[in-house]
């Protein structure tokens, strides 16, 4: 199966790409025996020439023993061939390209799990058997891939990446140097960055940029790293900042992303270049000694970093907390939900006790309908932030939030921090309290007694079904996009 390689640096393929030395081992065997056999000779006919036992080339040949240098040397002179030669990457012939890849499967954990005989891979193999052999492996590894990007698999890839941003206090000190680096280079003096000093980073880096009408409709920039351009589209949509879709798209370039080996790694992928993009648009050193001087006027607020570096809600309060601990020793959590109450995006370090399913994983939960970031909707004062104490089951949290409308419906965007940091923050002094007991299903799961007592029985909801939750995740390097309709955009912009 071959790897999708849109990354500058395209993955070796065959049969020796990115394999270990006992791989190697099986390739050089086999072309050990391929040159023997081209010459005519017989394990005893060459054992005589190179000093050696029959048994032991025989080892050799089958990639089951690593021969010494000197072995190496003799072999190459009496095969007249170079040492070079004899470790070339290149399969000899179709058919010793077949034998490594069978021989290496057969070497794997996925074939030792499905408790198959091995297959004996001699010269008496029919050409086609082996190729059928290879064939079912291939499409197994397929299918097994696909039946991985399953939406409980990419809750877990979340999990695994919310745990070690948990760990790094969301702080990840090698992008914010890089970032730096680059906005030093392309005569940054700060301020707000600005949609001409975006394009001067681009330019600084080497590309280009084309905006066009017709991008693929599943992408929201496509890079072309053969000719260094960046496609983007002018939207009318207020989800994503123009300046935010390009900085991501060369965080890829400067982070040295190579194609997504799996649901996880693309994943973090986006966290990191997401990550890249706010540094730029609010960078470091800028930013912590905004938030000091705030936190020193006991005056912090989300809605502060949002005015003074002209970027969104959302993405002032994601800054927030990469910064918040590191800078100002604040714990803190931020969550993203939707006006049904379900959570979509959500970090901590703070210990608040979000709920989860039997994995870990948070996305996809209800929160409790008595937190802050449920409560705001209710609000009719919009313009305003709305702060509220919440007493939860691990501790009394102050939240500031607000809501703002998406293509996908009103979402509440809120930063916490646990009781003892509300000092530093502007809007301490609300008198809004809600209690909380979840994951007590008596809190807020249940509806009350004397609802219940009237309705219980007489009561049918047609549901509205989210069909997409029944399906698997879109497969492909990159989980929903059409390879061939970027390939096609790119022949036909070229």
């Amino acid at each position: 199966m071959t790897a999708t390689t849109w990354n500058r640096d395209a993955r070796p393929e065959g049969p020796g790409a990115g394999v270990d030395e006992e791989l190697d081992v099986i390739a050089l065997g086999r072309r050990i025996r391929y040159l023997r056999k081209e010459k005519g000779m017989t394990l005893d006919d060459i054992c005589a020439l190179v000093e050696t036992a029959p048994s032991h080339l025989s080892l050799v040949e089958n990639g089951k023993r690593e021969p010494k240098l000197s072995l190496l040397k003799s072999l190459a002179a009496a095969l007249g061939v170079s040492v070079d030669d004899l470790l070339g990457a290149e399969p000899p012939s179709r058919r010793a390209a077949l034998e490594i890849e069978l021989e290496r499967a057969q070497r794997g954990p996925l074939y030792d799990s499905l408790g198959l005989p091995k297959v004996r891979i001699s010269s008496r193999l029919p050409m086609d058997v082996l190729e059928s052999l290879v064939g079912l492996q291939r499409e197994l590894e397929h299918r097994l891939d696909e039946q991985a990007a399953t939406p409980e698999e990419a809750r877990r890839a979340n999990t695994k990446l919310r745990e070690e941003m948990r760990q790094r206090n969301n702080y990840y000190q090698e992008i914010e140097q890089e970032a730096e680096r680059i906005l030093k280079a392309s005569g940054h003096t700060g301020g707000p960055l600005s949609h001409h000093r975006a394009a001067d980073i681009a330019e600084y880096l080497g590309f280009s940029l084309r905006y066009v009408s017709n991008l693929p409709h599943s992408t929201r920039s496509v890079t072309d790293l053969k000719n260094h351009r960046i496609y983007l589209t002018q939207s009318g949509r207020a989800d994503h900042d123009p300046r935010s879709v390009l900085l991501q798209a060369l965080g890829h370039y400067v982070l040295g992303h190579q194609t997504p080996a799996d649901y996880a790694d693309f994943l973090s992928q986006r966290v990191a270049t997401n990550y890249f993009a706010a540094s730029l648009m609010m960078p470091e050193k800028e930013t912590s000694a905004f938030l000091q001087r705030a936190k020193k006027e006991r005056t912090l607020a989300v809605e502060d970093i949002r005015d003074a570096f002209a970027v969104s809600y959302e993405s002032a309060a994601h800054r927030f907390t990469n910064l918040a601990t590191e800078h100002l020793g604040i714990t803190c959590h931020f969550q993203k939900v939707h006006e049904t109450g379900i959570l979509h995006k959500a970090y901590e370090n703070d210990g608040v006790n979000f709920p989860a399913d039997h994995t870990g994983a948070i996305e996809g939960q209800t929160i409790c309908r008595y937190w802050t970031s449920r409560v705001v909707f209710d609000v009719a004062d919009k313009f305003r932030s709305f702060e509220q104490f919440t007493d939860t089951i691990n501790g009394t949290y102050w939240c500031t939030a607000r809501t703002e409308r998406h293509s996908s419906g009103m979402y509440s965007l809120s930063i916490g921090v646990p009781f003892e940091h509300v000092k530093w923050f502007r809007g301490r002094d609300t008198k809004e309290r809600c209690q909380s007991k979840c994951p007590d299903e008596n809190c807020c799961r249940r509806p009350p007694a004397e609802l219940s007592s009237t309705w219980f029985g007489n009561a049918w909801p047609a549901t509205r079904a989210n069909t997409h939750l029944l399906a698997a995740m879109p497969t492909g390097a990159f989980p929903g996009v059409d390879e061939t309709e970027v390939y096609r955009f790119l022949e036909e912009q070229a």
